[in-house]
């Protein structure tokens, strides 16, 4: 592409960018102070990334100025000096003027590490990436547990919400609190809200022999009757030339969902191990044709995700309300699971008003489409506030968009968090292999490469866990040397589409 074309159409989005100024001001009113420049570089990056961009890289590399590879944390600043660059070259001068509150490259640097000193430190820290570790319930009853992860490097104890009671999450916090006592290390604490979980009912079949089976067997081509009725299960019947006479029964932990789902929805059994297409349905009930088997069984208490269904459940269960004063009390930083909307980020901080959480971390885990797809306005709403993060739940998330997907809607979290400073938790089978066998794989140490991007990676249990607490550390300190984030290539994303046209009212930003 000739200079002249590459001046002329950059400079068309450059001035895109300008004319929705005033409606970026708007939209970002109501933001905190510490973040209204990075709310505004988020707004602006997603009208950049409503075009493709990558016809422009080789040709603004071979004119030796910025390919636009990594301007997710400077964007006008960025783009303005690449035109310049190209009106110098051309020997034509630049004047193009406005009132643009400007982010260069080291600024951004700054904020990024700003925003993920407020979340995870106390004190001032020039690198990152922080470690949080998971703690197993036996943390509760040995404390030498959580101190041998602080003396590994742990920085930030997970506690699952999901699991345990408020017993055994409050010895845990008690012997945190030892722990940084005796070691001197200042290990933050992460409570993880549940969410509804969307699970199979207890299954209980009893065989012709007076066996009691947990679970029910399937096959590709199987019916299955998913219910909101109670029941313990049934099997399927077949007759002589393999015909389905009695189709298998299972209940469903949260039937209300059955009223959302819809004729040729996709639902996924056990992190999407079985696969089903729903044919028909009635008041409490629907039928699915099995689709594709990774396993032959669906066994109780087993995750069901809907990846097509839009569901009308609350993001915050009665359970996780019950649980916010023990978190305002004792957590640094909660998750907030099935988090799907800024409407749902706006809920959480109306139940969190009366606790006077102002200092509570608050990270968002993107683990559905929908949470992906509605990410900018998450985060717009919570920058409302005070600290905030985001976590890729790389394990529901890849079992909601595909495994195919998961790769390149990772880094779509990781670029739209950079574009507006905010923190990132890289979560899900990080050294896990390692953690519980003690030998990792050769793509796990790959993975912690891509996950140093993040702020912060977390690892989940197993009997090697402070092996892989050190390896983490010893990696993550020497890549930070080498890089800060890193270069992609820009095509026009679906995402960023869908925001401006919901943000500024537009089908699309014009030229």
């Amino acid at each position: 592409m000739k200079i002249k074309q590459l001046d002329e159409e950059l400079s068309a989005i450059l001035q895109a960018i300008i004319d929705n100024e005033s409606k970026i001001n708007d939209i970002i009113s109501d933001i905190d102070e510490d973040y209204k420049l990075s709310a505004k570089n988020l707004c602006r990056y997603l009208i950049l990334r409503s075009f493709d961009l990558r016809k422009y890289h080789d040709s603004l590399s071979d004119c030796g100025v910025s390919s636009l590879g990594t301007l997710e944390g400077y964007v006008y600043s960025n783009l303005y000096n690449v035109i310049r660059n190209l009106r110098l070259i051309q020997g034509l001068p630049f004047d193009k003027k406005s009132d643009i509150e400007l982010i260069g490259y080291k600024k951004s640097k700054d904020i990024v590490k700003k925003n993920g000193n407020k979340l995870f430190n106390e004190v001032k820290k020039n690198h990152f990436t922080e470690i949080m570790v998971t703690l197993p319930n036996e943390a509760a009853s040995d404390k030498n547990i959580i101190k041998d992860f602080a003396l590994s490097g742990m920085k930030i104890a997970r506690i699952n919400l999901s699991h345990g009671d408020i017993d055994i999450w409050s010895k845990m916090v008690t012997y945190i609190h030892e722990v940084k006592a005796e070691t001197g290390k200042d290990v933050k604490i992460y409570m993880d809200l549940s969410g509804p979980k969307i699970r199979t009912s207890q299954i209980e079949i009893t065989t012709k022999k007076g066996e009691i089976r947990n679970y029910i067997k399937v096959k590709v081509g199987d019916h299955i009757i998913l219910t909101g009725n109670k029941t313990l299960g049934r099997k399927s019947k077949f007759g002589n030339d393999n015909e389905q006479l009695v189709k298998a029964e299972i209940g469903i932990s949260l039937p209300q969902i059955l009223d959302d789902v819809k004729i040729n929805d996709m639902v996924l059994f056990d992190d999407g191990m079985v696969k089903s297409t729903v044919v028909s349905k009635n008041d409490n009930a629907i039928e699915l044709l099995i689709t594709d088997c990774y396993k032959t069984k669906i066994g109780s208490q087993k995750g069901i995700n809907l990846p097509n269904t839009k569901l009308k459940l609350p993001a915050l269960t009665p359970r996780d309300i019950e649980c916010l004063p023990f978190i305002c009390k004792h957590a640094n930083i909660v998750g907030y699971s099935f988090v799907r909307s800024g409407e749902d980020v706006k809920f959480l901080y109306d139940q969190l008003r009366p606790y006077n959480a102002k200092n509570l971390g608050v990270v968002f885990k993107i683990e559905n489409n929908e949470a992906f797809e509605n990410l900018p306005q998450i985060l717009l709403e919570g920058m409302k506030h005070h600290k905030i993060g985001v976590m890729i739940a790389r394990g529901d998330l890849a079992v909601e968009i595909g495994f195919e997907r998961i790769s390149e809607v990772q880094n779509q979290i990781l670029w739209i968090c950079e574009a507006a400073h905010i923190p990132v938790i890289w979560a899900t089978q990080v050294l896990e292999n390692l953690a519980k066998t003690g030998v990792p794989t050769r793509a796990e140490i790959s993975d912690i490469v891509q996950g140093i991007q993040a702020e912060c990676i977390m690892l989940n249990k197993g009997p090697y866990i402070n092996e892989a607490i050190k390896i983490l550390k010893n990696i993550s300190e020497r890549m930070e040397a080498h890089s800060f984030k890193k270069k992609n290539s820009l095509r026009a994303l679906n995402i960023a589409i869908h925001s401006t046209s919901l943000l500024f009212n537009k089908e699309k930003i014009a030229l």
